[in-house]
């Protein structure tokens, strides 16, 4: 049935024609010609994850990208080498002789995009906040013995440039400044346009759902759910100006539209591409394949609340099923090298790939298992997966291999932000999804996937991977306590990598992968730049 011609059309239906009526005025003048506008980066990705921009929520992999784009941290990874720390917001840090304090000097002529000065007083505010809204990520400060109750006085702002973080312990502060300064948690928000939005004391936690308001080389022009996402240049930016003035990220869940609309010139870069499509793709004219390699691990999870589950024999059992070499010789072949540990390559404390991935497809020691769990016919159990390209084909092939030891497995396919929630909430017997560090140490993960600090349910510590799982184990929790103080490099090393030899045998997941990265980029783009840690759509560039 037709609108009537004044009647007011819903809110979410009228943000969604602005934004088909934004992207269809901006890639206009590029459809005419088969080829995207020489202003903008276009991309086809998969972005149905996203399901907030509030840096105290962001978990995942998409939404983490896109908000490294619009909102600077204190510190950076280079992009050279991500193992380095480099500065962003702040030109320089001090540390104190004792190891417990790090002052910040934030750069001179700092703005948010309202063209209002961005200080040090609005940064400690939204340090705080993140602590004080207690949102999953508040863990990445309060794993550092921030509190509710000690944050306005542990990171203060004494000026508008300078910015101290005091620390309960003497960290190492090349961890610090990995996995505090170098994280969304140290973005600089706009206090003032983000209060004005507040809504029944939420510290504008509905308002940054669809909204940044931070320094940052771009800033969210719109976002529509099952759409579009994009993104405009700030004037004000206190960097070099990003190379092109916007990027539109076009939502496209299909693997193999995302393929065609590459070929034929109606994105520059499409981002989930299956084995197929990139076979397909490495001597296409034009287009050239991007790679890097990603600290996210693709796992199959447990919940150790589950009676089957519980068992360290039943979740041992599962590792014999998994034939990695034939799936790195298949469906992995492009996206992923294959990993049994929690630690990815490239990490402090990570084994290395021989001893990282131990396991082989070994049905008769699976059922040996399973007999002494006390299952010598089998269970039958679910498995909730998403709609990355590699899921469904993974999830089938261990499918396969399970029901050769009478495990009847059942594959439950939903979009991504489905399988995040239920993996969130608990509400799932087994489930196969990533993870990625958000730094280059063993402590990443460790600190994520094993150590669970508080096992209750009203715990909700779902930013822990670990209580998601309900897994508890008191003794790897004391392995990543004492090794995130120990000072000797070497001592901390084999902490990590003992723990990894343990977690192989009675932890809460298989893992199966460190994925790859990998992009169709058309030849009319230059300058394509990603590591593990982050994707620099400011320093793209077309011909």
């Amino acid at each position: 049935m037709a609108q009537p011609r004044h009647q007011r059309l819903p809110a979410p239906r009228r943000a969604g024609l602005v934004a088909s009526a934004l992207v269809a005025v901006l890639l206009a003048s590029g459809m005419a010609r088969g080829a995207t506008p020489g202003n903008a980066l276009v991309m086809a990705w998969n972005i149905d994850a996203i399901s907030t921009f509030d840096p105290a929520q962001i978990a995942e992999v998409v939404t983490n990208e896109i908000f490294s784009n619009t909102c600077d941290s204190l510190a950076a990874f280079d992009p050279a080498d991500e193992k380095k720390v480099i500065p962003a917001l702040a030109e320089s840090w001090d540390v104190s002789p004792d190891g417990l304090k790090i002052t910040f000097h934030l750069r001179d002529r700092l703005r948010f995009p309202s063209g209002e000065a961005a200080t040090a007083r609005d940064l400690a505010w939204s340090m705080q906040r993140v602590v004080r809204l207690g949102f999953g990520n508040a863990a990445t400060l309060t794993d550092y013995g921030f509190t509710k109750e000690n944050v306005e006085q542990m990171i203060t702002a004494p000026d508008d440039r300078t910015l101290v973080m005091k620390l309960d312990k003497p960290y190492p502060i090349g961890l610090i400044l990995q996995a505090v300064a170098a994280n969304r948690v140290t973005a600089l928000l706009d206090r003032k346009t983000i209060m004005a939005h507040e809504a029944n004391g939420d510290l504008g936690n509905k308002y940054l759902a669809t909204h940044t308001e931070c320094v940052g080389p771009y800033r969210l022009r719109q976002w529509n759910s099952g759409d579009v996402v994009v993104l405009e240049a700030n004037r004000d930016y206190w960097g070099p100006a990003p190379k092109l003035p916007r990027v539109i990220i076009r939502h496209v869940a299909e693997a193999g539209t995302q393929r065609l609309l590459l070929e034929k010139g109606d994105v520059d870069i499409a981002r989930n591409l299956t084995p197929e499509d990139l076979r397909t793709l490495e001597d296409a004219k034009g287009i050239t394949l991007a790679r890097t390699r990603r600290p996210t691990m693709f796992y199959w999870g447990f919940n150790s609340a589950d009676p089957i589950f519980a068992s360290e024999k039943v979740r041992l059992a599962m590792r014999y099923l998994v034939d990695y070499d034939a799936l790195q010789k298949t469906v992995m072949a492009y996206d992923g090298v294959a990993r049994a540990s929690f630690v990815p390559l490239g990490s402090f404390g990570a084994l290395d790939e021989k001893e990282g991935q131990p396991f082989k497809l070994d049905t008769s020691r699976a059922k040996q298992l399973l007999a002494e769990a006390g299952y010598p016919d089998g269970f039958e159990a679910s498995v909730i997966i998403g709609s990355s390209p590699y899921a469904a084909p993974i999830a089938q092939h261990i499918q396969a291999n399970a029901a050769k030891v009478g495990v009847r497995l059942r594959l439950e396919q939903m979009a991504n932000a489905q399988l995040f929630a239920r993996h969130r909430g608990r509400e799932f017997q087994s489930a196969m999804l990533g993870w990625g560090a958000g730094m280059p140490d063993a402590h990443a993960n460790a600190s994520r996937l094993i150590y669970n600090p508080d096992n209750r349910l009203e715990a909700k510590l779902t930013q822990f991977p670990s209580w998601r799982a309900a897994f508890m184990d008191e003794a790897a929790n004391k392995v990543v306590e004492d090794a995130v103080m120990e000072r000797d490099e070497s001592r901390r090393a084999a902490m990590y990598e003992q723990l990894q030899r343990d977690m192989m045998q009675r932890g809460p997941a298989v893992f199966l992968f460190q994925t790859i990265y990998v992009a169709g980029v058309r030849d009319t783009v230059r300058d394509w730049t990603w590591n593990g840690f982050q994707t620099y759509y400011d320093r793209a560039a077309k011909n």
